[in-house]
């Protein structure tokens, strides 16, 4: 038998998130009708251009390496976008391309954390944050937020929270798992926090896009020249997975400091070397090409997020807020505990989230999973009628149950 598998594996847990797929996905394999609520992953194709695209670059030949964080036609593009989306403009050089943004975020993580370095975290998170903070041999400092405050991070509470070991702070915006997002004044609040300390922030992007009722998403990258230091300080991270629907293909990228773009390259180059060539000439399509589509999935997502919210809320024992953006619903459950799972009470939100998957045939997440226990993540990334279905089913399970 070989020795044992090394000792960092044991602080880190597995994706909930993959694993309740993984579940639903077996559970379909049996003929079941799933209602999949558990994966934020959009359920249409990206446009036909990007389609299009991706085939010409094989029609050409594009099969070969590139450079390790990405070509330069990509990288032109995403300042050309970041300039156009978010209101700032940073240069090539500031640009990491990498296989998907979770990648984006380990390779920070490698780059950036080590053995006694802090990284506050405001709850609930995306489950990888803190297991590739832990990952690194440094701490993540978990900071509650309150529901009737949106979820967000105050400012007091970010400046009780760093210390002299705090090497960055994750803000995720519009987030994974509430749908909250920060209006400017809520950054600035962070940031005039953030100018009087050393440590990095980080700002992960991805959802930006898709915001609704008005919402003006400002990035936090725009308003850094106006506090002392933080644009020295400001990490973004983005991709094209949620707005364009290219999860899989897995283009991402983090905008840093020239010197951490440069350790980047350094760290991707002894890991993966450069994301899918093909990819990458889709993402440039994707971001120079029309937006329409993008405006018009922005619209899509916003009805469905009102069906899915206003299902949840007419659960008894549910309630469920309305988010800014993304496409997560993250319903407090508590009041479902008690229900018959198998001949016991159902007691926390993961058993309640495996009960419906049993029982209604409906994929969710457990609000554990990302520091808020009694919740439940709900993503509407589908179509209006398999809201219905799913909030249906659920209602159905538990009139049996009760």
């Amino acid at each position: 038998m070989p020795r044992t598998l090394a000792k960092r594996l044991d602080v880190i847990l597995p994706s909930p998130t993959l694993a309740m797929s993984a579940k639903a996905n077996a559970l379909r394999a049996t003929g079941a009708d799933v209602f999949a609520f558990s994966v934020g992953e959009p359920d249409f194709e990206p446009p036909r251009h990007v389609l299009d695209a991706a085939k010409a670059a094989v029609d050409k030949g594009v099969s070969k390496y590139t450079a390790v964080t990405g070509i330069p036609a990509l990288k032109t593009a995403i300042c050309e976008s970041t300039t156009r989306t978010r209101g700032w403009t940073p240069t090539p050089d500031m640009i990491s391309v990498t296989v998907g943004a979770k990648h984006a975020l380990f390779n920070l993580a490698i780059a950036l954390y080590e053995p006694g370095d802090e990284v506050i975290i405001p709850a609930p998170y995306w489950v990888s944050y803190p297991e590739q903070v832990r990952l690194m041999g440094a701490t993540p400092v978990i900071v509650e937020t309150d529901e009737a405050n949106g979820w967000r991070l105050t400012p007091e509470a970010l400046e009780k929270a760093l210390t002299p070991k705090t090497k960055a702070v994750i803000l995720c915006t519009p987030s994974n798992p509430t749908g909250a997002a920060y209006p400017e004044k809520d950054i600035r609040g962070l940031l005039e926090v953030m100018s009087k300390h050393d440590a990095w922030l980080i700002v992960d992007e991805i959802y930006a896009e898709l915001v609704y009722d008005g919402f003006q998403h400002v990035s936090a990258a725009k308003l850094a020249p106006e506090y002392p230091g933080m644009s020295e300080k400001i990490i973004v991270v983005d991709g094209v997975s949620k707005s364009y629907a290219m999860t899989g293909w897995r283009i991402g990228w983090c905008i840093t400091p020239k010197a951490i773009a440069k350790q980047i390259d350094t760290v991707q180059g002894q890991s993966t070397t450069n994301p899918s060539s093909v990819a990458q000439s889709a993402a440039v399509a994707a971001l120079t090409g029309p937006q329409d589509e993008i405006i018009a999935a922005r619209d899509m997502y916003a009805k469905r997020r009102d069906a899915m919210v206003a299902g949840l809320n007419s659960i008894p024992g549910v309630k469920c807020r309305t988010p800014e953006g993304a496409f997560y619903a993250f319903a407090d459950c508590r009041g479902l505990y008690g229900v018959d799972f198998n001949g016991k009470p159902i007691a926390n939100d993961e058993e309640l989230a495996f009960w419906l998957l049993e029982k209604a045939h409906v994929a969710s997440v457990a609000g554990g999973s990302f520091g808020a226990p009694g919740y439940l993540r709900f993503s509407y990334a589908t179509n209006e009628a398999r809201i219905a279905g799913g909030i249906e089913s659920i209602k159905a399970a538990l009139a049996k149950a009760r």
